[in-house]
Order: structure tokens, then C-alpha cells, then sequence
């Protein structure tokens, strides 16, 4: 009896550590993005959704999505990775706002004040359950090829989410 007892507590606590490693590690990074979509066009949820299931993905591969009304949705649970920015989706979440791009097809801040309001309210609230997460934007996680330290913006790979996150008031 006591064999099992101490043979189920250790399976126990290694399950447990293995909960809390990668729970805890979800929360390292917030990442935010943009649909990269013309803000004069309307691009739902669905609409991502079907684009990720076209590429491959298995779903959208953010976890949630905060459409030009405002409205957040969530398409992922947070328990699984998203699939939203290589090498840094075991350990982030994954938000994107519709739009980024100016009626021309050109990168541009295009949220509006309900798309603002959400994104902060949305990013408090997550910093509430991970208080050391770090927010940053798609582009920040771009290669520092220079070795100086910052990812600038020659640097990026791409412009999204096409505003500065780092200035941002979470």
C-alpha cells in the first residue's frame, strides 16, 4: 500500500510541476497584431478563421480578435498554443485587431477608439493573470541584426501590428 501511495504522489507532483511550467510559461508574452486588412473593409472573425484553416493551421491561431465595433472574440483558449508568431507561441498570447491598413493597401494605424478602448481593457485584464508578461507587437519580435540591442524599424520583418506598442498606456 505504501509502494502505490509513493509511486502516486510522485506521479502526482511530476504532473503538477509539468501544469504549472508550462502554465506559468504562457504568460511570458502578450503579442499584439493586426489583420493586415484595408480598415475600409470588413474582415470577421469567420473570415480569419477560414484563411488560418487555409493555410494549414488547425483554427485561428490567436486567441482572440477585436473587431472595428469594439466586440473582443475569443478564438482560442488560452490553455492552447497560439499559432501567431514563430518560436514564441508555446509561451505568448496572441491578440489581433481588425484592420492595419489604410484604404490605399498601405500599413497604417487604422483602430478605432472602440478598437483602443478594447485592446487596453483586454491587455489590463491579462496582465492582471500574468503580471510579469511583456507586451510587445508583431514586429518587435523581428531579429536584432545589428546586435544593438533593439529590434529597429529597418529591422522588422514585417509592420504589424503598424503602431508602437511599446508607447502604448497598458
Amino acid at each position: 500500500m505504501s509502494t502505490k501511495s509513493t509511486w502516486w504522489d510522485k506521479l502526482l507532483k511530476i504532473v503538477i510541476a509539468v501544469a504549472s511550467a508550462v502554465l506559468g510559461a504562457l504568460g511570458d508574452l502578450i503579442v499584439i497584431h493586426c489583420s493586415a486588412t484595408r480598415c475600409d473593409r470588413s474582415y470577421t472573425e469567420h473570415d480569419l478563421t477560414t484563411d488560418h484553416l487555409r493555410r494549414g493551421f488547425s483554427g485561428a491561431g490567436y486567441h482572440f480578435y477585436i473587431r472595428k465595433n469594439g466586440d473582443i472574440k475569443t478564438l482560442r483558449p488560452l490553455e492552447r498554443p497560439g499559432a501567431h508568431a514563430r518560436g514564441y507561441n508555446a509561451h505568448s498570447i496572441g491578440i489581433c485587431y481588425e484592420g492595419g491598413l489604410n484604404h490605399y493597401g498601405m500599413p497604417e494605424d487604422t483602430r478605432t477608439e472602440w478598437q483602443r478602448h478594447s485592446l487596453r481593457v483586454l491587455v489590463r485584464t491579462l496582465l492582471l493573470d500574468y503580471p510579469d508578461a511583456r507586451v510587445a507587437g508583431h514586429r518587435d519580435l523581428s531579429p536584432d541584426l545589428n546586435g544593438n540591442g533593439e529590434v529597429e524599424p529597418m529591422e522588422w520583418t514585417k509592420q504589424c501590428p503598424c503602431f508602437e506598442v511599446k508607447k502604448e498606456k497598458w
